[in-house]
């Protein structure tokens, strides 16, 4: 028939009970290889051939496998930017100007450094990416506690849930981010501005939980803090992160992908480090993770092949449709639900398409479900799991009873009010 064409072969999938076997088990492996990561090798190890796996056996069409690593690109290019931009924030000695700050804002006491470790990671998250806050922040928060005499499991702990519950603010914060602002069809000042107040609240519910969950830890005294001396603060590197900032509400306004300015931004760094002989081009190459970038397109090519063969049809069922209140309550609960069973990153691919038709209202209460959300379990994000291994690293024990009662109560205070105020953005804006 006249504007019809006929679907090549590459284009379809099995669409059989074998192809739908096959796709689950591929992303369960590659998610179980990502959490427990043998040998210590990397999760692009096993996410790419499952990927290629995939596409020979036909549980994903090759056509349906180009067009989500089309998609995925520039997200995937963005991410390398804002990976570079933080590591050389951190060469610039940015995070070590923030722990010389939280301890002399805590002076010893350990309610004022939680507080100064919620501002700091929020910010850093926000602007840095949550890859920032945990990567980088973390170590210099164990740092800061050991300086200052103070217990530092509360203050760890913030690090993982912020870098989740405070990535909500910006396109930028967070690779889930990314793709909902790429699904949203919002600008980058209007995506901040209906995401300001939900970012606030959840940050302020987290915040009184922690006071009350470890409120022993907190009361327990410390004794005098030994601060040293204050380094320099690195203006540079500041002001290029401000400008990058800048760069992506111009480019937003003119219609230009914000990932030039974010590439703009880690060049001056990467430049500037190699120029005073502090990086190689290998450490910029290392800098923006290549490895983790393989495996962010892999992971989508996989998680396309679930969807193509049954996951989307199942889910579309269960997803409340419109964007009154009860259903963004709904979506942003099935969607927190559906991170801590298959990470959130898989999440937020599965539930983008299906939610993208409501408008941006919906998108972003699928943005709130999965950041939030990923609180509760380890397996929730990729950010809580790569905590884990840096809190190991410090041998300092995770009880998992504990972070899981945590959770339960951190989760549901921040996600339930981030939803209204969400809600109540919507309509003001």
């Amino acid at each position: 028939m006249c504007g019809h064409r006929r679907p090549r072969p590459e284009d379809r999938a099995l669409n059989t009970p074998f192809a739908e076997t096959l796709s689950v088990v591929l992303l369960v492996a590659v998610l179980a290889w990502a959490v427990v990561r043998p040998f210590g090798w990397p999760e692009a190890a096993l996410a790419v051939p499952a990927a290629c796996v995939a596409v020979a056996t036909g549980a994903i069409s090759l056509g349906h496998a180009r067009a989500e690593a089309q998609q995925l690109g520039p997200v995937v290019g963005f991410l390398a930017a804002v990976l570079v931009l933080a590591h050389f924030c951190d060469v610039e000695g940015l995070f070590q100007a923030c722990g010389a700050w939280m301890a002399r804002r805590a002076g010893g006491r350990p309610v004022r450094l939680l507080t100064a470790v919620f501002a700091l990671a929020s910010a850093i998250t926000a602007v840095l990416s949550l890859d920032a806050t945990i990567v980088l922040l973390t170590p210099v928060v164990f740092a800061t506690a050991a300086r200052t005499g103070v217990r530092p499991k509360p203050h760890v702990y913030a690090c993982t849930h912020l870098s989740n519950t405070a990535s909500l603010l910006l396109p930028v914060s967070n690779l889930t981010n990314l793709l909902a602002f790429a699904a949203s069809g919002l600008s980058f000042t209007r995506f901040a501005a209906l995401m300001a107040l939900p970012w606030l609240v959840a940050i302020t519910a987290e915040y009184v939980v922690f006071r009350r969950f470890f409120a022993r830890d907190l009361a327990a005294s410390a004794p005098a803090p030994d601060t040293g001396e204050a380094p320099d603060f690195p203006v540079f590197a500041l002001v290029t992160v401000g400008c990058t900032l800048a760069g992506f509400v111009v480019t937003s306004t003119f219609g230009v992908e914000p990932a030039w300015a974010a590439l703009a931004g880690a060049l001056v760094l990467a430049g500037r480090a190699l120029v005073r002989r502090r990086a190689t081009p290998l450490t910029v190459v290392r800098a923006a993770a290549p490895a983790f970038l393989a495996f962010v397109l892999a992971l989508g090519i996989v998680v396309r092949a679930v969807v193509d063969n049954g996951l989307a049809d199942a889910l579309g069922h269960l997803l409340p449709r419109g964007t009154a209140l009860p259903a963004l309550l709904g979506v942003a609960a099935l969607a927190a639900v559906l991170a801590n069973l298959i990470n959130n990153l898989p999440a937020v691919l599965v539930l983008l398409p299906l939610t993208a038709p409501a408008g941006p209202g919906a998108v972003l209460a699928v943005l709130l479900g999965v950041n939030i959300g990923p609180n509760l379990t380890y397996a929730g994000s990729l950010a809580t799991l790569l905590w884990r291994r840096i809190v190991h690293q410090h041998e300092h024990g995770v009880d998992l009873k504990e972070f899981t009662r945590l959770g339960l109560l951190a989760v549901p205070a921040a996600l339930v009010p981030a939803v209204v105020a969400l809600w109540g953005s919507l309509q003001v804006l």
